[in-house]
């Protein structure tokens, strides 16, 4: 993969810091593929990521939610002394991170037979949601106007 230098863009521009570091992190989490992991979208609102961990306990693992990014690391701690063979299954020790977009928050976790799935859900302030506003006779608010300076 070609490696790009934002540096010229750092000079001329105000305010896009948080872009350039996604594309700076979207360029380095290519290079690391480990673990697997698939992003669905499961509505318009709603979606979940899924990382396969095979060889991890939900003890192994913890998810932090923290601004807008989720964190989740993974260290085995193995005290067993086992005498592999072969050894395909990878338990080495990992961090993800996934930026998220404003106002999406995790919902909840689970685990289950080697893969974990983190629920997101988007939900966006009524405050910040479009509102459709009645218009109304010019004629009534003039006169209210009126009203409100007689009373004054």
């Amino acid at each position: 993969m070609r490696t790009y230098d934002f540096a010229p863009l750092w000079r001329s521009t105000i305010g896009f810091d948080r872009l350039f570091d996604l594309a700076e992190m979207a360029q380095r989490a290519s290079e690391d593929n480990y673990p697997p992991y698939n992003i669905e979208r499961l509505a318009d609102d709603r979606y979940q990521i899924s990382l396969a961990v095979a060889g991890f306990s939900p003890e192994d693992i913890g998810i932090t939610a923290e601004q807008n990014v989720v964190t989740v690391e993974g260290s085995k701690s193995d005290k067993t002394e086992r005498d592999f063979l072969y050894r395909g299954i990878s338990t080495r020790g990992f961090k993800r991170q996934f930026n998220l977009a404003e106002y999406v928050q995790v919902k909840s976790a689970a685990f289950d037979n080697g893969l974990l799935t983190i629920e997101l859900v988007r939900e966006i302030p009524e405050a910040m949601k479009p509102r459709r506003i009645a218009i109304g006779d010019a004629s009534a608010s003039n006169m209210r106007k009126l009203e409100a300076k007689a009373a004054a």
